[in-house]
């Protein structure tokens, strides 16, 4: 890469940066309130909270991780963005009516009201250690990008990426990462259109010598359509999607609080379907770019240095292609897209939990008659706090082998039966306190057997039963066993009808 081209594209991403940073300064005079910094004053259209769904959900997770497993594998994790019509669908007619129903900014509240404080406790925690892993997993994609650009280590770039998003996160609140979440939207599609286009056209003889190369690798299947239940076939991605997008859009707090957002439960609704209908064909986009790599490295294996090691880190094939094979400007552009795709997510995560440590923590246990000036200095100050723990956990990403993987891996962990307890609500009137803890501790148990007993474990040479199963099943079958669970004892529990007491 020449120096006038790292120059160029420099100046674009610093432009961009500071056009970001802009939007914060300018909407910090909007969110001086606590009901300004946590929902927008309850103002937003639709449109605009849909893209910031949309750009919550690509994130650099999407941007990088997909190439990544195209490159190395085929479409089947494409197969996950097909659920999320049937979680919208959900999503729009239970959710949104639910959540601003009232004036509450905590999706966790209404847990408290159904089942008692430490269903509220539960879910707390368990969104707050998915946010750490997401956070992490998040900065270190993008520094994985911009390092070949700048010349910086990995973890300088970690650093100051985090610093930035927390800083105009603290200055803008929740308005500031929609409006920016809109912008990066915009630039994440185009980046990914453009770098498509270039994958297309840039191949030695022509597209068509994509298509056939990746034909022939079988590059494009969805996977398959067996039933394992050791493999991510087809059926298992779309049930797993299923789960994922229904607590997504069910109890995420980053979710929920832009319902909160719109100003009215028509526009909340629309902008459930903007982010639902954008996603598949964006995502779709993507994961043509990582066979497109695979074709175009295939192709020329000269212009992929050893020192990728591609086998090792299919993550770093995309953002090396970027630097590498791009025209002076889009490369910034590209790189400008991966900083989108970053901070869209990032910045969710650090207004969403900076909201729930002063609902759910502060004003319940420490300060509950804390005025107004005290609340928006805790939710300033948890935003830093957050975003430093972010940072850290970014750093012991470096030596993940694939991003992705551990991030889908942490979720269902860390996620538990936050979603499990939540449908326990909705679907079983009868669920009682005693039935939900039950289920849920029955669930968590299912849980952990899924998540650390596995063939080559300690716990499988200590002669504990390895599971069978593979790792997407940890969030299908902890729901499910939370649910049938929790249902079946507030069945046996409640008392049988007699003829005094009629069957309602």
């Amino acid at each position: 890469m020449t120096e006038s081209l790292r120059s160029v594209d420099l100046l674009v991403l610093c432009v961009y940066l500071a056009s970001l940073f802009g939007v914060g300064c300018w909407l910090s005079r909007r969110s001086r309130g606590t009901e300004e910094f946590m929902a927008a004053g309850r103002s937003l259209s639709g449109w605009v909270v849909g893209l910031s769904i949309f750009g919550t959900y690509m994130s650099s997770i999407g941007f990088l991780g997909n190439p990544g497993k195209s490159y190395s594998g085929n479409w089947s994790p494409w197969v996950f963005g097909l659920s999320l019509p049937i979680a919208a669908w959900v999503a729009s007619r239970y959710f949104v009516p639910l959540y601003r129903s009232g004036t509450e900014v905590s999706a966790y509240f209404h847990l408290e009201q159904r089942f008692g404080p430490w269903a509220r406790n539960y879910a707390l925690i368990c969104y707050l250690l998915t946010q750490l892993a997401r956070m992490g997993t998040i900065l270190y994609l993008v520094a994985l990008a911009v390092a070949p650009l700048t010349g910086w280590s990995v973890p300088t770039i970690i650093f100051i990426t985090g610093l930035l998003v927390t800083i105009y996160t603290i200055l803008g609140g929740i308005e500031a990462v929609i409006w920016t979440d809109v912008i990066q939207s915009v630039v994440l599609t185009v980046g990914a259109i453009l770098c498509a286009a270039w994958l297309l056209f840039g191949m030695p003889e022509g597209p068509g010598q994509l298509f056939a190369m990746a034909q022939a690798e079988e590059k494009f299947s969805l996977g398959s359509f067996g039933l394992s239940l050791s493999e991510p076939t087809f059926w298992l991605i779309l049930v797993y999607g299923i789960f994922i997008n229904l607590q997504n859009f069910g109890i995420d707090q980053s979710f929920v609080q832009r319902y909160i957002t719109a100003k009215s439960d028509r526009d909340a609704r629309f902008s459930v379907w903007i982010g639902a209908l954008l996603f598949p064909p964006v995502a779709g986009i993507l994961f043509f770019i990582g066979t497109g790599l695979f074709a175009f490295y295939s192709a020329q294996p000269e212009l992929l240095p050893e020192a990728v090691n591609a086998a090792e880190k299919p993550d770093a094939v995309f953002p090396h292609f970027i630097v590498t094979q791009l025209p002076m400007g889009v490369t910034g552009l590209l790189i400008a897209a991966i900083f989108a795709a970053a901070m869209s997510s990032v910045d969710t995560s650090l207004n969403s939990s900076a909201t729930l440590f002063l609902r759910d923590i502060y004003l319940r246990y420490w300060r509950p008659a804390a005025g107004e000036q005290e609340s928006m200095r805790v939710l300033k100050g948890t935003t830093l706090v957050w975003g430093l723990a972010g940072t850290l956990t970014a750093l012991a990403m470096i030596h993940v082998k694939s991003a992705l993987d551990a991030w889908w891996n942490l979720s269902g962990i860390f996620s538990g039966g936050m979603l499990g307890i939540f449908l326990l609500g909705l679907i079983s009137r009868r669920a009682n306190n005693a039935a939900a803890m039950t289920g849920t501790i029955a669930g968590l148990l299912m849980i952990l057997w899924l998540s650390l007993v596995k063939p080559g474990s300690w716990l499988a040479d200590q002669g504990v039963k390895a599971s069978p199963f593979h790792d997407f099943f940890t969030i299908i079958l902890g729901t499910t066993l939370i649910v049938l669970v929790g249902a079946l004892l507030a069945r046996l529990s409640s008392p049988k009808p007699t003829r005094e007491d009629p069957k309602p």
